[in-house]
Order: C-alpha cells, then sequence, then structure tokens
C-alpha cells in the first residue's frame, strides 16, 4: 500500500483525508499544514504521494507541487480543491500535479484518484 503525506491548511480536512486512506489500507507517513512544512516533510519522508491543498499559508500548493517536482521529477502530487478553483488546479497541474480530487471529499473518489495516479506508469 502507498504512503501518504497529506498537506491542507485546516486539520480537519487532514484528519477526513487520512480516515479515507487509512481505510484503504495505505499509511499516512506524514502531514502538514502549510506550503513550506509539506516541502521539508516531503523531503524527509520520502512518500510514494501527495495530496495538497491549493490554498495554505507561507507558500501556495502551487508553489510547494513546483519545489516537489524539482526536486523529484517523478513524484507523485495530487491536488485539493474547492469548486470554482478551475484556474488553479490547471495551474497546479501545468506544474507537475499529476490530478486532483475537489472538496468536499467524496471517499470513493479519492481512492479512485489516488488509485489512477499511483497505477500509472512514469
Amino acid at each position: 500500500m502507498a504512503r501518504v503525506l497529506v498537506a491542507d491548511d485546516a486539520s480537519f480536512m487532514r484528519q477526513m483525508i487520512r480516515e479515507i486512506v487509512e481505510a484503504e489500507g495505505h499509511e499516512v507517513v506524514g502531514e502538514a499544514s502549510d506550503g513550506d512544512e509539506v516541502v521539508e516533510e516531503f523531503k524527509r519522508l520520502s512518500p510514494d504521494i501527495v495530496t495538497m491543498d491549493i490554498v495554505m499559508p507561507r507558500r501556495s500548493g502551487i508553489d510547494a507541487v513546483k519545489t516537489i517536482i524539482e526536486l523529484q521529477p517523478n513524484a507523485q502530487v495530487v491536488m485539493c480543491s474547492a469548486l470554482g478553483q478551475e484556474s488553479l488546479v490547471q495551474e497546479a497541474m501545468d506544474a507537475g500535479a499529476r490530478d486532483f480530487i475537489v472538496k468536499p471529499f467524496k471517499p470513493d473518489a479519492v481512492i479512485s484518484t489516488l488509485q489512477k495516479v499511483l497505477e500509472k506508469p512514469e
């Protein structure tokens, strides 16, 4: 199963993703509440996949994706966005994110997106 790093500035959103992915047997190896922290945790933990909020303090999710892709070009990052953030999602995808999930989270959609990204060949 995958080792997951969860990044969101809202603790209840991190908890929600944690519960969804752990129920599927994946391991949440770390959490981050801002863009700087997620980059540091990525370097420290080397997760299989990262779920990342787009709007976070100190450094946006988009900037964090850019940095993570510079560090590890084949990093698997899935963006989390609210409805109405389509232009930001596209910017994140252009920066190297592999896919996105929409808030409010539907467990089936979260799992299917993570599986799709994890199974995609490099």
